[in-house]
């Protein structure tokens, strides 16, 4: 097993054949739920809420950022392949290709329907895809802040277009506060790959991996508490 890899990660399962280790870790499925949570809180805004849609643009996000963008990340590592060799640059190619045609394909059906306004997050979610991940532009793009915009701005931002069409001073202000908890976690996790990669300072490594356990894990434990707390309430408005 090649110790330049992440396979020891907290989020990476200790069990199972190392290429689908590898997959579990290349999904930073912690942090992809994250995303996914905020796309969430921003769908159970609205007084009413369309739950096929929830649904929809979850998944949506699930394949862009959740896989399309880490094969991107994958692709745009210039220096250090953070998973190894354990898929070729092809395989990434169309594991980034056919997850990011199918979320487009979701959300295409729905911003012709029903939800047009929601092709311009569409349209800044899929280049920030490319050239955030891919590292475009010379890594213009590969920053903290753009991180946070497409990882917790926008995510909001979409969960609430796709219930409403509309946007409004309530679900701009919350994209603030998740764009914000996105920055914070990307300011963590860039010091902890880092001592991570290097095998140093576990004291320090450790407190980082809690914060980061804290902030996604919370952030997840709190989009689920919302959808149970949203549920009940249609529930008991519904006798």
């Amino acid at each position: 097993m090649n110790d330049d890899t992440r396979l020891n990660e907290w989020f990476v399962p200790k069990f199972g054949p190392v290429r689908f280790r590898v997959f579990m870790g290349l999904l930073f499925i912690p942090y992809t739920g994250m995303c996914i949570s905020f796309v969430i809180i921003g769908s159970i805004l609205p007084h009413t809420i369309l739950w096929d849609r929830v649904g929809a643009i979850a998944i949506i996000y699930m394949l862009a950022l959740g896989v399309s963008a880490h094969a991107a990340d994958g692709l745009g590592s210039r220096n250090v392949k953070p998973w190894g060799e354990y898929f070729s640059k092809k395989q990434l190619w169309l594991l980034m290709i056919l997850s990011l045609v199918t979320a487009y394909s979701i959300g295409i059906y729905y911003m012709i329907l029903y939800v047009p306004l929601l092709w311009i997050v569409a349209i800044l979610e899929g280049f920030f895809v490319f050239s955030y991940n891919l590292e475009l532009f010379q890594g213009y793009f590969h920053n903290d802040f753009w991180f946070a915009v497409s990882w917790g701005v926008l995510p909001l931002l979409a969960g609430f277009i796709m219930q409403t069409n509309s946007i409004g001073v309530m679900p701009l202000s919350l994209s603030a506060i998740t764009g914000l908890i996105s920055y914070v976690e990307i300011k963590i996790s860039r010091p902890y790959k880092e001592l991570k990669r290097a095998s140093q300072d576990g004291h320090r490594m450790k407190r980082l991996e809690a914060s980061l356990k804290i902030i996604s894990l919370g952030t997840i434990a709190f989009a689920t508490a919302s959808i149970i707390y949203r549920l009940l309430l249609d529930h008991f408005a519904n006798i």
